[in-house]
């Protein structure tokens, strides 16, 4: 006879090599040494490159447009609510209100429309031009700082990024007319914020405490009881001096000319939601592109030079950004202003002026120290 000995464990081991085992053919037929989670990452995202790529010009419009609906549902619901209701408060403090209000909107709508008409800018084509390198798609010399857009499948110069809601790129001649819009609008939804929240308090707060309803029908004529029998006036029907009454005293509120209606609730829900949306959005991504002003880079460049850094810093270097030449001349040089320029007139003040320079060269802080050692060689 033969003893046959049940060794389940031995089952379990061998079951699990083998599957380690198909394992390790797989890994071995799609094994690449230069794989890694970066680049498995950006095979992921492919298909929403794809679509960006070649949809996002189509989407451009819509944008474009839901931008100015919202824009002019607010502005309207301003005049339409709010300028009444400040009117009859303060007259002297709704001209000072309107005269903010305008301008601030004028801003908005100028620096909006600026972004969207005027061209970012794009190396010339059939011209010798100072580059760094041979863009890949457009197969172009690409000036200092220049960059492929995708969606508009050319190079820009001096890009930000592509904004879907200008369908335009943001590059070097609209870059200010968008940080501007950007700062304006923000400005602008903060400033309905502040003077209308007592407006959103009166409307939405107030409105429903002093709200009431009865359960059954008033009855009588000419003069209508409740359950509690108090007498309940009713406007343009009952008038109690011609009968001789007083009505009696209540704490219930009476219907009168000038409640609130619920479109009137509705339009200050919307305006508060927009605005605080606004704020928030769009308030966060001006404070992000002040700080790469500030750094002298852009988008994109901000990303190429944290790269930079670290990279360096494996090495015990540090990076220097050729283009920072400080906060103040960095913001002087974005805004423009040089010449005579002022912040008055060319800031505070719609302003078509284009920026210094043609965006195929920019001045670098080694500038000046080749300047110095020229002085140096040739006295």
């Amino acid at each position: 006879m033969v003893k046959i000995f049940w060794k389940p464990k031995n089952l379990v081991y061998s079951f699990l090599n083998k599957i380690n085992t198909f394992k390790l053919c797989i890994r071995s037929l799609t094994y690449n040494e230069h794989m890694n989670q970066s680049y498995a990452s950006d095979v992921c995202m492919e298909p929403i490159f794809w679509f960006v790529d070649n949809y996002t010009h189509l989407l451009g419009p819509f944008f474009v447009c839901g931008v100015a609906v919202l824009t002019a549902a607010v502005v309207y619901i301003c005049y339409w609510i709010g300028l009444p209701w400040w009117w009859n408060k303060s007259p002297e403090m709704t001209v000072i209100l309107l005269i903010i209000g305008n301008w601030l909107l004028l801003n908005v709508i100028f620096h909006y429309i600026m972004a969207v008409i005027t061209p970012p800018g794009n190396p010339p084509e059939g011209e010798l031009v100072e580059a760094v390198t041979i863009c890949k798609k457009c197969i172009l010399p690409k000036p200092p700082r220049t960059h492929h857009c995708s969606v508009c499948n050319k190079c820009v110069l001096s890009m930000d990024h592509h904004c879907p809601w200008l369908n335009n790129c943001v590059g070097f001649s609209n870059h200010r007319y968008f940080f501007l819009y950007m700062s304006y609008t923000t400005i602008g939804c903060l400033f309905i914020i502040i003077f209308g929240i007592q407006i959103g308090y009166e409307y939405l707060w107030l409105s429903n405490e002093e709200s009431w309803e009865e359960t059954e029908p008033l009855i009588g004529h000419p003069v209508k009881f409740n359950l509690t029998g108090h007498v309940i006036p009713i406007t343009d029907v009952l008038n109690y001096e011609d009968l001789g009454i007083e009505p009696k005293k209540h704490d219930l509120p009476i219907p009168v000319e000038g409640t609130r209606t619920s479109s009137e609730k509705r339009a200050i829900t919307f305006m508060a939601f927009v605005c605080v949306a606004v704020v928030i959005a769009l308030g966060l991504l001006t404070l992000w592109h002040g700080k790469l002003i500030s750094n002298g880079e852009t988008s994109i460049e901000s990303h190429i030079n944290a790269s930079e850094r670290k990279r360096l810093a494996k090495v015990n270097r540090e990076y220097i950004n050729p283009y920072n030449f400080g906060t103040k001349q960095n913001w002087k040089m974005f805004l423009g202003l040089e010449g005579g320029r002022s912040i008055w007139r060319h800031v505070l003040l719609p302003s078509s002026h284009k920026p210094s320079g043609n965006g195929l060269r920019f001045p670098t802080i080694h500038d000046d120290n080749k300047q110095k050692d020229e002085s140096k060689e040739w006295p």
